[in-house]
């Protein structure tokens, strides 16, 4: 399994932005598919966004749609999720998580599918 380490979260003003990464280790991310989730202070994870291993299909939840961006950058084995016009409710701990996949433009946005996850960044938007 991938080892994975988030960076970039911090205190923001609404409608500032923040770039968050995820770097992975060990087995890298060639064939893995990643996505971002994020858990909010008593609230269940919620997928935000998702990239195939490709980088040519992106998946966002209709609360990120239009205001963040995921990209990846294999040959750094890191992903991005760029966050513009952030809101108090983007307020979370953010999360990168790696699925194994066969299929290069594959992504995936249940939990479930993914096996490594990190630590998680917080990222706290100010009113």
């Amino acid at each position: 399994q991938a080892r994975l380490v988030e960076s970039g979260g911090g205190l923001v003003q609404a409608g500032g932005s923040l770039r968050l990464s995820c770097a992975a280790s060990g087995r890298t991310f060639r064939r893995y598919a990643v996505g971002w989730f994020r858990q909010a202070p008593g609230k269940e994870r919620e997928f935000v966004s998702a990239i195939s291993w490709s980088g040519h299909n992106t998946y966002y939840a209709d609360s990120a749609r239009g205001r963040f961006t995921i990209s990846n950058a294999n040959a750094k084995n890191t992903v991005y999720l760029l966050m513009n016009n952030l809101k108090p409710e983007d307020t979370a701990v953010y999360f990168c998580a790696a699925a194994i996949t066969y299929g290069d433009d594959d992504y995936y946005t249940n939990r479930a599918d993914f096996g490594s996850w990190g630590q998680g960044t917080q990222v706290t938007v100010s009113s």
